[in-house]
């Protein structure tokens, strides 16, 4: 079976051919933060389906080129009113309410997000590109949007022209209804405006305020618009056109749609991207998760209730992503103790062995399928079940199927068991072969008592600390 993909744009699952399909090599972006705040799960989910495709081409024989953006300026509060060229900017609110400049608030946040990255075991992009490293980039594409016809000046900013853009023959909004929406639902909208669907590629800065982050730029000094730092720097690292673009399904509603329009206008190449693939939302003990409303969890609750990282990318795993998720502290300790079952069963196989060739083509072809990660754990299961299959080669096949997976199989260690406990294990062993089982179930008991479990394996005892 082919790799396939859902693909947004054209709104079918199709098989996955790279624009150079002489070439392994896939240009692949994603949507990364808006390092203002702490990370939520519901962010979590879509970076972690960006490391999946990644690690699924990499699986497929592809050499995935990955980037993803950290958004640390342009990025304004009416994103969330229903006009993102409203509001404040994220970064400078939250330096009033932090008491520090935007530039420190940026970044305690991209370190706040590396260090989770990590403990999701993200595979590492090529780079992390941060907006305010690459605003000559922004600058030089706004301006040609400019001398194309597809922009124009008012009084606080420059800004796309989508009735320009359509009338040279383009669509404008393919990824969603953006003919049909009405901006501005809950913000005043600005009458200078030619088109409510406009938005802004540089803003001015106030003439009364000096933020942290500006620039000069040919029309004044600003900032740039929300939208114009993901066109400008994923062309940047993979060309005017490339494979595959990653985000979460709120993205289609405006940011996507203005990059494809933004991006196009500049090039007059068409796709800019080929296949467009989004995550769904995550809910919250069945209902909407916000700041507002205290649910919006991080890694930092997580680990604070004792809950290992690597969990909650098990708890994705198990849903398909285009698959609405409901988070709940009860699924996620679930999703823990099915992890740690299979840590057990990989921890007690012997190393050595070969891949077996009937479970890899099985995964494969789960995953191949618009990554149907949850028959793909479902094969994980069955592999490990089968009485059949040789231990060895269990342990050479689950670290295969982690290299999609990302569990960190081969990470894992033993944890020191003291001698004492070691030797009670042992004792207890040679009670059962002798079918002492008083004696066995008493030393059960102490070993136990100390804090640590022991279970029967075909391989031995395995004890692990409670």
């Amino acid at each position: 079976m082919a790799l396939e993909f859902y693909n947004s744009l054209t709104k079918k699952v199709e098989p996955f051919v790279p624009l150079d399909p002489d070439n392994k090599t896939v240009g692949l972006y994603t949507c990364g933060p808006t390092v203002y705040s702490y990370v939520t799960v519901g962010n979590w989910r879509t970076y972690t389906l960006g490391d999946l495709i990644a690690r699924t081409l990499r699986y497929e024989g592809y050499k995935a080129n990955y980037y993803m953006n950290l958004t640390d300026v342009g990025h304004l509060t009416g994103d969330n009113e229903g006009d993102a060229d409203t509001g404040e900017d994220r970064m400078e609110k939250a330096k009033r309410k932090e008491g520090k400049n935007a530039w420190e608030i940026a970044e305690f946040y991209t370190k706040d997000f590396e260090n989770g990255y990590k403990k999701l075991n993200l595979t590492a992009p090529n780079a992390f590109l941060k907006a305010t490293e690459h605003i000559p980039e922004q600058i030089t594409l706004v301006q040609k949007l400019l001398n194309n016809g597809f922009a124009y000046q008012i009084g606080d900013g420059i800004y796309f022209d989508t009735a320009a853009y359509e009338a040279k023959g383009y669509r404008y909004g393919e990824l969603s209804n953006l003919d049909h929406i009405k901006a501005g639902a809950r913000v005043e909208l600005n009458p200078e405006k030619k088109d409510i669907r406009d938005f802004a590629l540089w803003k001015f800065s106030p003439s009364n305020e000096k933020r942290d982050m500006e620039w000069e730029s040919p029309w004044g000094v600003g900032f740039p618009g929300w939208h114009i730092e993901c066109s400008a720097m994923s062309m940047q690292c993979l060309g005017e056109q490339f494979d595959i673009h990653v985000g979460g399904e709120d993205l289609k509603s405006t940011h996507h749609p203005n990059e494809i329009a933004q991006s196009q206008g500049a090039t007059g190449k068409v796709p800019f991207v080929q296949c467009w693939i989004h995550g769904a939302f995550l809910l919250v003990d069945g209902g909407r998760m916000g700041k507002s409303l205290g649910n919006a969890y991080t890694i930092q609750d997580i680990e604070a209730k004792g809950i290992n990282p690597l969990a909650l990318r098990f708890f994705y795993l198990g849903s398909h992503y285009r698959s609405q998720l409901n988070f709940t502290w009860e699924a996620l300790e679930g999703a823990q103790a099915a992890l740690k079952r299979i840590y057990a069963h990989y921890l007690e196989l012997p190393p050595g062995g070969i891949v077996n060739e009937k479970y890899r083509a099985i995964f494969a072809s789960r995953i191949e399928d618009d990554l149907n990660t949850p028959l793909a754990l479902a094969t994980m299961w069955e592999l490990v079940k089968d009485a059949d299959i040789p231990s060895v080669d269990k342990k050479a096949t689950l670290l295969d199927f982690d290299r999609v997976l990302g569990l960190g199989l081969a990470e894992l260690k033993r944890e020191d068991i003291p001698a004492e406990i070691t030797a009670l294990a042992h004792a207890r062993e040679q009670a059962r072969q002798e079918k002492d089982w008083t004696c066995s179930d008493e030393l059960r008991g102490e070993i136990e008592s100390q804090g640590y479990t022991v279970k029967d394996t075909d391989n031995g005892p395995v004890v692990e600390k409670k």
